[in-house]
């Protein structure tokens, strides 16, 4: 029986660390053991960056909606608190794409969010 060897399947896993290198900068790209940590390295960053990315926007969005709150004499916590009252279910990435791209219909949910508020504050007294 002749001896078994693993050189195609070697040259197959390189081969294949290799190509997912493509694009990276001199030997990053063409040495097997640079390729290959720089490839895992990559994955890792780019793994980590999709949960960073949720944050990220969801501080965008809270600080679009002060933006479009600045006049209202509201600040973001009241009027989340506000809106929850009214019984209002819009989350923050339609509360501010409300606040860039109209403005008067966002002014209403504020107005609703502040009647909200003030009813409560009626009912306790």
């Amino acid at each position: 029986m002749p001896r078994a060897r693993s050189g195609p399947q070697t040259k197959r896993r390189r081969k294949r660390w290799l190509s997912a290198a493509r694009g990276y900068f001199g030997g990053r790209s063409k040495l097997y053991k640079s390729a290959r940590q720089q490839v895992v390295r990559g994955l890792i960053s780019a793994h980590r960056e999709r949960r960073r990315k949720k944050r990220t926007f969801r501080s965008l969005m809270i600080a679009r909606i002060n933006a479009g709150l600045e006049g209202h004499d509201l600040n973001y916590s009241r009027f989340v608190h506000g809106l929850k009252l009214a019984g209002v279910t819009v989350d923050r990435s339609v509360l501010s794409e409300l606040a860039v791209q109209a403005p008067e219909d966002f002014r209403r949910l504020v107005e609703t969010a502040a009647e909200a508020l003030k009813a409560p504050a009626a009912e306790a007294s």
